[in-house]
C-alpha cells in the first residue's frame, strides 16, 4: 500500500509524494495488564457520574514542570488564588526539593497565610530520604497538606531504569512510607500522607496491590484519618475499560478501603484521558488529580474543566465554577504560555458555534421552543449546555455566519442581535445574499456585516422607481394619488383598492404597466414603545413566476409598507 506524504518537512509548502506505508507498527505490544479476575466489571452497570469526586489541581506542579517556562513565583501565587476562586479545596503546589523557587513557593504561601481554612496543598516527593527531609522543611507550619509519596512500579521501570527486583522497589515504598510518618510526627503542621504507584498503568495489578497494603499497614489508616492512593495512568498504554478494571480491582481488594481515599491521576497519550478518569469514577474512585485545559507532560494530564462540564451537562454539579470561563482562559493562555484551542471543549472560541445552514436552523428551532417552554429541561439541538452558563452569548458565540450557514442563521442574527423578525419565504433570499457576500470576500461576517447586506439589498430601494408622495381619500374604497419618478421624469398617478397599500401597488402599475402580484405582507415594530419605528416585509410575483421581496423601515407603518412595496419592485425591474 502506498501513502502519501511530503517531501520535505510537514510544516513546508512543498509538493507532496508517495512513499511506503510505515511499518514500524511491528516493534510495538501491550503494556498493559487486566487484572487478575474477571470481577471487575462493575461499572459497566453504571450509566452516568452521580456526584462530583474530590478534586485536586496539579497545575503549580506536574502542569507548571511541563511549561517550556515554568511560572515565576509571583506567576504561580497569583495561579494559586485563580484555582482557589474556582473552587479548588486540593491543590498540589509543588515539588519543593526540585528547585529553590518550587521550595520558596511553599514557604511563601504558609508564611503569608494564603491558604484559605478549607483549602489543603499538596506536595509532591521521591521516596528517597534526603528529598523527603527537604520536603518536610517546606511545609513546616503548614496548616492543612498531603505529603504525596511516589515511586516508579512498573515492569519498564523496574527492568530498565532501577535493575531491581520486586521486592527491593517494594521496600522502596515502606521505607518512605516509614519515614513520612516519622517526620509528620517531628514536624510542625497537619498532615496527610498520599501514595502514588508510579507507571500504574504499566504495573501488573496484583503487584501494585501488594505494594500499596504494605505501605497501608506502616501508614495504619482509620476511616476518621484516611491516605489517599493515586493511581496514575502515567502515560496511556489500554483503551479506558481497561484502567477501570484495574482501577475497580485495587477498589475491591485493597485493605482498609473504608480508611482510603482512591485518588486517579490520568495523562493523556492516547487522547482518552478524560474518558480513563470517567470510567475510573465509575469503578470506584474518589478523587482525580488533573490540570485547567489539559496541561501537562507529553500530551497533558487529564482536562478538569472538560470532566467537570461534563458532569454539569448531565445535571451534576460539578462543585467548580466556570461562570466566568474565557476569562479563566485568558488568565491561564497568559500564566502559561499555552493556548486553550478554539476547539477546546466547552473552553475554544468556536465551541459552541454553528456556521452550517442545517446546524443553525435547528439551534434556531431549538432555542424558539426554549422560550415557549422555559421550565423544560435543556435540550437544544448542538448545543450540550446553554453558553450563558459559562459567560457566551448566542449573538456572538452561538450562531456565525459565513458562506456555508443558511437561512435559520441568518435569521436568528438579524432577529436577536437587530429585532428584525424576517418571513419564512423572504429569510432564504437574504441568507443567499449573505453568502454570496462571505464567499466573494471569503471570510466570515459579523452581525453588523449582515445587517448592513439587509438594508443595503433589502431595505427602502429608490431606483429605478422613486415614490416621494402619497395621498389618501376614502373613494371607492381607498384611493391613493401617488407621485413618482423613473429615469428623471416625475409622474402623478391615482387609483383605487380595497386597502392604501393596493391603491398605491394600482397607481404604481397603471403609470409603469406593471405586471405583478402582492403575495405576503407582514409588519412589525422595531422596539418597544409608542414611538416605535415600523418594519414592513412585502413579497410579490412577477409575470415570470418568481417572487421578489423589498422591506421598509419608517416610523409612519402606511410609509414603511409603500417603501417595502417600492423595494419589492425594483428588485423585480
Amino acid at each position: 500500500m502506498i501513502c502519501l506524504m511530503r517531501s520535505t518537512s510537514v510544516r513546508s509548502n512543498k509538493i507532496w509524494r508517495y512513499v511506503n506505508m510505515m511499518k514500524g507498527y511491528s516493534k510495538y505490544k501491550k503494556l498493559y495488564f487486566m487484572p487478575p479476575t474477571d470481577d471487575c466489571f462493575d461499572w459497566v452497570k453504571k450509566d452516568a457520574i452521580e456526584k462530583a469526586p474530590v478534586w485536586c489541581s496539579v497545575d503549580l506542579r506536574d502542569g507548571n514542570q511541563a511549561l517550556i517556562t515554568p511560572m515565576s513565583l509571583e506567576q504561580k501565587i497569583e495561579f494559586f488564588k485563580m484555582l482557589i476562586a474556582i473552587g479548588f479545596k486540593e491543590i498540589e503546589i509543588g515539588f519543593p526539593a526540585a528547585s529553590d523557587t518550587e521550595y520558596e513557593f511553599t514557604r511563601a504561601l504558609i508564611e503569608q497565610n494564603l491558604i484559605p481554612e478549607d483549602v489543603t496543598i499538596q506536595v509532591l516527593t521521591q521516596a528517597r530520604e534526603e528529598i523527603i527531609r527537604r520536603t518536610f522543611d517546606a511545609v513546616k507550619g503548614a496548616p492543612r497538606a498531603v505529603i504525596h509519596l511516589y515511586n516508579s512500579v512498573s515492569v519498564a521501570q523496574r527492568e530498565q531504569v532501577f535493575k531491581k527486583s520486586k521486592e527491593e522497589i517494594k521496600q522502596l515504598a515502606v521505607d518512605g512510607a516509614k519515614l513520612l510518618k516519622e517526620l509528620a510526627d517531628e514536624t510542625q503542621g497537619n498532615f496527610m500522607f498520599e501514595y502514588s504507584p508510579e507507571s500504574f498503568t504499566g504495573t501488573e495489578p496484583e503487584y501494585a496491590l501488594e505494594v500499596c497494603n504494605a505501605v497501608t499497614k506502616v501508614w495504619q489508616p482509620t476511616p476518621e484519618r484516611k491516605i489517599i492512593y493515586n493511581f496514575p495512568a502515567t502515560v496511556e498504554h489500554s483503551s479506558p475499560h481497561v484502567y477501570a478494571c484495574q482501577i475497580e480491582y485495587m477498589c475491591k481488594n485493597l485493605d482498609c478501603r473504608d480508611s482510603i481515599i482512591v485518588s486517579l491521576h490520568p495523562h493523556n497519550d492516547r487522547g482518552t484521558g478524560v474518558a480513563d478518569a470517567e470510567l475510573g469514577i465509575l469503578a470506584g474512585a474518589d478523587r482525580i488529580e488533573g490540570t485547567l485545559f489539559g496541561n501537562g507532560e507529553r500530551t497533558g494530564n487529564v482536562d478538569i474543566v472538560t470532566l467537570a462540564m461534563n458532569m454539569y451537562s448531565q445535571g451534576v454539579d460539578p462543585e467548580l465554577d466556570f461562570t466566568g470561563m474565557l476569562k479563566i482562559a485568558d488568565a491561564y493562555e497568559e500564566f502559561t504560555n499555552m493556548q486553550v484551542t478554539p476547539r477546546q471543549p466547552y473552553a475554544g472560541t468556536l465551541v459552541f458555534t454553528a456556521f452550517s445552514g442545517s446546524h443553525q436552523d435547528a439551534i434556531a428551532k431549538g432555542m424558539k421552543h426554549r422560550e415557549e417552554h422555559p421550565e423544560e429541561k435543556w435540550t437544544v439541538p448542538y448545543l450540550p449546555i446553554d453558553p450563558k452558563d459559562i459567560g457566551r452569548n448566542y449573538e456572538g458565540d452561538v450562531i456565525r455566519i459565513n458562506s456555508q450557514s443558511g437561512k435559520g442563521g441568518v435569521s436568528y442574527v438579524l432577529e436577536h442581535a437587530f429585532g428584525i423578525h424576517l418571513p419564512k419565504e423572504f429569510a432564504p433570499v437574504v441568507s443567499q445574499a449573505t453568502k454570496e457576500v462571505s464567499d466573494h470576500k471569503h471570510k466570515e461576517l459579523s452581525a453588523d456585516d449582515i445587517h448592513q447586506i439587509f438594508m443595503d439589498r433589502f431595505v427602502d430601494i429608490k431606483a429605478p422607481i422613486h415614490v416621494s408622495e402619497v395621498h389618501y381619500r376614502q373613494e371607492n374604497g381607498i384611493m391613493a394619488s401617488v407621485t413618482s419618478a423613473r429615469g428623471g421624469v416625475r409622474k402623478v398617478t391615482t387609483a383605487s383598492g380595497n386597502g392604501r397599500l393596493d391603491a398605491v401597488s394600482n397607481a404604481l402599475k397603471m403609470a409603469y404597466g406593471l405586471n405583478y402580484k402582492i403575495r405576503t405582507y407582514t409588519e412589525h415594530a422595531l422596539g418597544d414603545g409608542s414611538d416605535a419605528t415600523a418594519i414592513s416585509y412585502v413579497g410579490i410575483e412577477g409575470k415570470d413566476g418568481r417572487r421578489y421581496w423589498g422591506a421598509g423601515i419608517h416610523p409612519d407603518i402606511i410609509t414603511a409598507s409603500v417603501n417595502g412595496l417600492v423595494t419589492a419592485i425594483n428588485q423585480m425591474l
